[in-house]
């Protein structure tokens, strides 16, 4: 796992330009906090920050081939799960590798079948390729959108990075946002492609972007795509298990400490008895970690999301599975750090908008990475097999908008809450976001003879699998490289994928109970507590001393009234929340509070144009 930037500029030299691609380079430095490389030819350079995993020795980067016609370069970010058979392929078909690293196997494949290489990939990555044979670079990433990638185009060829801070630390690319960047940053949607940076763009999942002296074109080589199911009950949960057992050992090969993220759910402790069962075949113990709160499971209070506390549960799992486990604890006071807070925005690049979830994530990973450097995540089950309450609630199933916008003011509270009301007029975020559904849907197709029913569940996963889950993953890629963790995610295995989305409903709810199939695929490796617990989203504190925190931080920012955060929220309702009864503070009143400190410590970190026109 790695951070990757480069630049391409076809009239110029770039030799002379090292010192900002070193530059950019190290903006990637916590992604990749165990080797440094640089490569220029000409018009041409690439920087590369490397994560060690597999052959720690041997898979050094920028990785070059030298051919009759020029030299080919890659940096590459991610992991390739069937590395080991490509190998084989490609050496059956004349190839000689150096090292055993899955990046020469990358780059090795690109040799053989060009962007074509894509196709044949298991895994989550994010590549450049500058090819010297035609003076071109070739971008690609991932079927899922696991591992982020960004790019700026320039007047003369293109700036690209692992996030945004690798481009935006060359003078050519402007810090600017607008009304559209803004957009993104309240509307709580995922347009595919937009990087909220104006002038920068993402590479989208499973495309590749292709940059030569003819200027820019993109090629998706995966979509989802609707086909006929034809296995029954029994065989598809088969099917599911098959499926599973194969992706947890390719995802679990790693020449460095690994663990598992359990959370005391379906999904993490699937992939946890799993993974256990398959190390104890060779005498090894997984490690598992867990997030909790000082007083969070003595102080515990139900509500319509949360309904348990998580740890009794990831407790059963840890013995019923024989992990070396551990609880992460922490406290109010490291939730609402500024310096915390500082280091989400960093990771992000922008205002995070996850509040206290933001934080306790980044904390979680930040101690894991003393005892692992590869951790399985259950992230993204969710999506796949359909664990949301939007899945069973009628009025989000019925919604000509995003089913998770339904309810997610009720339980999250608005984002756009806190903004003053001609800026809130300005974006006119009901209008952006039902623009971003139209467009969402457009594209899926509907099976012949599938009922009314079945068809609106097919686009409510879809949605799913397009637009939401890229949110979490990102997220999760960015607080857990922010640290120098690599954060694994099975049940994104485009296999899987595929064949649970083309499942029917009734088929994926086939007990009435959300992700039926994976709960069946997996019940041999489940405590009974975890078989039948509901469905809990990640954990978020309840201690009425972090909303007294937020407070005491917002009133420090309140007499400075000249903040440019000012420009943006409204100074007398944020004035009213932080000086409201902090034990009267509910989750969703104080996301405005960590929203305006999001939002001031972004502008102060970043000091981005602002631009309302």
């Amino acid at each position: 796992m790695c951070g990757i930037t480069g630049w391409v500029s076809y009239e110029r030299d770039l030799n002379s330009e090292s010192a900002v691609l070193d530059a950019m380079t190290e903006t990637m430095s916590c992604r990749g906090p165990d080797d440094r490389g640089i490569w220029i030819n000409g018009p041409a350079a690439l920087g590369h920050r490397r994560l060690a995993i597999i052959d720690l020795p041997g898979g050094r980067q920028p990785m070059t081939a030298d051919t009759p016609r020029g030299t080919v370069a890659l940096v590459y970010s991610g992991e390739t799960y069937n590395f080991t058979e490509l190998r084989r392929e490609l050496a059956g078909r004349g190839h000689r590798f150096t090292t055993d690293s899955d990046t020469e196997v990358v780059l090795r494949g690109y040799l053989e079948w060009g962007e074509a290489v894509a196709e044949r990939l298991n895994g989550m990555y994010a590549f450049a390729v500058w090819d010297g044979r035609h003076d071109r670079l070739v971008m690609i990433r991932d079927r899922m959108g696991i591992k982020p990638f960004y790019y700026y185009e320039t007047a003369d060829g293109v700036l690209f990075g692992s996030e945004p801070k690798a481009i935006l630390a060359n003078p050519l690319a402007r810090a600017r946002v607008g009304l559209g960047g803004l957009r993104e940053l309240f509307a709580n949607v995922k347009t595919p492609g937009h990087a909220v940076w104006e002038g920068m763009h993402e590479v989208e999942p499973g495309t590749v972007v292709t940059v030569d002296r003819n200027g820019l074109r993109r090629h998706v080589y995966w979509q989802l795509e609707t086909r006929p199911h034809t296995d029954g009950k029994d065989e598809s949960i088969a099917h599911v298990r098959r499926l599973l057992d194969d992706i947890v050992r390719r995802q679990m090969v790693s020449d460095v400490p690994r663990c598992t993220l359990l959370s005391g759910g379906l999904d993490s402790s699937a992939m946890t008895g799993i993974a256990a069962r398959q190390l104890a075949e060779s005498g090894e113990t997984v490690r598992s970690f867990a997030v909790d709160f000082v007083g969070q499971a003595d102080n515990f209070v139900a509500d319509e999301l949360r309904g348990t506390p998580d740890t009794p549960y990831v407790h059963d799992v840890a013995r019923a599975s024989g992990t070396d486990h551990r609880d992460i604890v922490l406290d109010s006071l490291a939730l609402a750090d500024p310096e915390v807070r500082s280091q989400v925005i960093r990771a992000r690049d922008m205002p995070a908008g996850f509040g206290d979830m933001d934080a306790s994530l980044y904390l979680l990973f930040r101690s894991i990475r003393e005892h692992s450097t590869v951790a399985l995540s259950g992230e993204s089950a969710d999506e796949v097999f359909g664990g949301y309450l939007q899945f069973f609630d009628e009025e989000a199933r019925r919604a000509d908008t995003f089913p998770w916008m339904a309810r997610l003011a009720q339980h999250f509270g608005d984002d756009a809450d806190v903004l003053r009301p001609d800026l809130t007029a300005a974006l006119d975020l009901p209008s952006y976001i039902q623009d971003s559904y139209g467009s969402a849907i457009a594209g899926v197709r509907r099976l012949e003879g599938e009922s009314d029913f079945e068809f609106r569940m097919r686009k409510i996963c879809h949605l799913h699998l397009t637009r939401f889950v890229r949110v979490l993953l990102d997220r999760k890629d960015r607080a857990s490289m922010a640290v120098g963790l690599e954060v694994r995610v099975p049940f994104c295995d485009h296999r899987l994928v595929e064949y649970v989305y083309n499942t029917p409903w009734s088929l994926k709810s086939f007990d009435g109970r959300e992700k039926s199939l994976l709960r069946e695929a997996t019940a041999d490796v489940l405590p009974k507590s975890v078989y039948d617990r509901v469905k809990s989203p990640y954990p978020s504190t309840q201690d009425p001393k972090y909303a007294l925190a937020l407070q005491e931080h917002v009133k420090d920012l309140l007499v400075r009234p000249s903040h440019p955060v000012f420009d943006l929220v409204d100074r007398d309702r944020v004035t009213r929340l932080a000086w409201h009864d902090a034990p009267q503070i509910t989750q969703v009143s104080r996301r405005g509070l960590e929203r305006t400190l999001d939002l001031a410590l972004w502008l102060d970190l970043y000091k981005p144009e602002i631009s309302l026109s």
